[in-house]
């Protein structure tokens, strides 16, 4: 029957778990950083979206390094899997910076909403630990026929990721507060570094696929 050919031929995909998780939290960071949100809602508002953006990328990060079926490093263990691993395990590390640091500037918002620096920016700890953990990333597609699930990791997905890291990079840079002028150092590059990137993670996560038999992710 050519129901049941076409069913033997496309196996059933579906989002991976913790891109659901990057989906939300990226969408998050994507409207917090919209002027005419801000501008509507106020400084503890957008402070709280980014919260629960953290929160939401955390718990993506750690479905994908502890969940998933990704296992620490071990003697045998092949570059590709090594690689995968560490990525995920610093890509977590970044995400717990990221709610440092928007839990702190929710914080400062409910305390002086017109202070400079109360509303969130990309913080230099967070925005290196994403960097890296993408570099990994891109290191491990390489040879990803050999990582514990070919889908883990796709060129498209690792590479928007990287350019997600360098706008947030960017935006951590122009959100530096130049002790001179007591104003940032670009709040051009900050805004738009936040947006570009929220919006590379987000087609990230929502180009993360997996196939229904693949190992849980």
């Amino acid at each position: 029957m050519p129901g049941t050919s076409r069913s033997a031929a496309s196996p059933r995909r579906r989002l991976r778990r913790e891109a659901w998780g990057f989906a939300v939290g990226s969408l998050c960071f994507l409207v917090g950083a919209l002027p005419p949100y801000a501008d509507a809602v106020g400084a503890v508002v957008v402070g709280v979206t980014f919260v629960v953006g953290a929160v939401f990328f955390t718990a993506a990060a750690f479905v994908q390094l502890s969940l998933s079926g990704r296992r620490p490093p071990r003697a045998g263990t092949h570059p590709a899997d090594r690689w995968d691993w560490w990525a995920a395990a610093v890509q977590l590390v970044g995400t717990l910076c990221f709610n440092v640091s928007t839990t702190a500037a929710l914080v400062a918002a409910v305390e002086d909403p017109t202070l400079l620096g109360a509303g969130w920016k990309p913080d230099a700890y967070g925005s290196v630990a994403f960097l890296v953990s993408s570099a990994f990333a891109v290191v491990a597609t390489r040879d990803r026929g050999h990582l514990w699930d070919t889908d883990a990791r796709t060129w498209h997905g690792t590479w928007l990721n990287l350019l997600g890291s360098v706008a947030f990079g960017a935006s951590a840079v122009g959100a530096y507060v130049a002790p001179s002028t007591g104003e940032y150092v670009s709040a051009w590059w900050d805004d738009a570094g936040t947006l570009v990137g929220a919006v590379c993670f987000l087609v990230a996560a929502l180009l993360s696929w997996r196939s229904a038999d693949a190992p849980a992710g």
